[in-house]
């Protein structure tokens, strides 16, 4: 999952740089690719942009929410695209999660 690419060790300090092999396979990275393409894309292009890129990851499931004022609209709405298996009332199945307020 992880690759070590470089360690610098320092008097003071120790910085280790590591290498994702696959990036789109953790929710952190995912938010930050949405957040970006958030506000030159439309909503709906954007998540499914952001499926695709977790189907070429080999994600078993995934499920974008994205919930403010959407489109610069007055009403604040709620919408959200599920892709594959996502077992949320399950209490052995393990996830990734991340979210990102505003």
């Amino acid at each position: 999952m992880y690759k070590k690419n470089f360690i610098l060790l320092t008097k003071n300090s120790t910085l280790l740089i590591t290498r994702i092999t696959n990036p789109y396979g953790h929710p952190n990275i995912l938010v930050e690719f949405i957040i970006l393409l958030k506000n030159r894309v439309s909503f709906r292009k954007t998540m499914k942009n952001a499926i695709e890129l977790t189907e070429q990851a080999h994600t078993k499931g995934i499920q974008v929410e994205i919930a403010s004022r959407i489109d610069e609209k007055e009403i604040e709405r709620v919408e959200w695209i599920k892709e594959g298996r996502v077992p949320l009332k399950t209490i052995q199945a393990k996830f990734d999660y991340c979210f990102y307020g505003v």
